[in-house]
């Protein structure tokens, strides 16, 4: 068994957060924060930069941990196909942009139609995943005390 390590992204800019725009069968259309696994010997700080630029095209600056989050997948195809992903730990940082150049992303997920700024205001009235988010993005970028936001069993995965 194997636990991933994931690194997840709240980039703010100009009142704006940065997010992925996804689709899948199981869950239908929901927003995502940019970020994705760590990989062997990579620090988190380095793997929060290589995946937003991957995912997003953004050069990002990480500045503060904000949350742990621990999500289990029970979808047995998904633990058979991708045993991987069935187990994931989530280490959210809120981040800003390096720069505004905005080059080509190299490496979106499966599930990812693309990327969308969205107004902290507005927030309440979409639909993030994992769920946990819903409840407490805008606690996440207005508290400056990391927490952990515990542990859920969800049906399918998601990007």
């Amino acid at each position: 068994m194997s636990i991933r390590s994931t690194v997840k992204a709240i980039i703010i800019n100009d009142n704006k957060v940065l997010l992925n725009r996804c689709f899948d069968e199981n869950n239908g259309y929901y927003y995502a924060l940019p970020g994705g696994g760590q990989n062997q010997y990579e620090t988190l700080h380095d793997a929060i930069i290589r995946e937003c630029l991957e995912e997003t095209g953004y050069n990002i600056v990480p500045l503060r941990f904000s949350g742990l989050y621990e999500e289990i997948c029970d979808d047995p195809k998904i633990r058979e196909i991708y045993p991987e992903y069935a187990h994931k730990m989530y280490h959210i940082f809120v981040c800003k942009l390096k720069d505004n150049i905005l080059i080509k992303p190299t490496e979106i997920d499966d599930m990812q139609i693309d990327s969308e700024w969205i107004n902290i205001d507005k927030l309440s009235k979409i639909r993030l995943m994992p769920e946990f988010l819903n409840n407490n993005i805008v606690n996440m970028i207005n508290n400056h005390n990391s927490m952990f936001y515990g542990s859920d069993h969800i049906l399918y995965g998601h990007a």
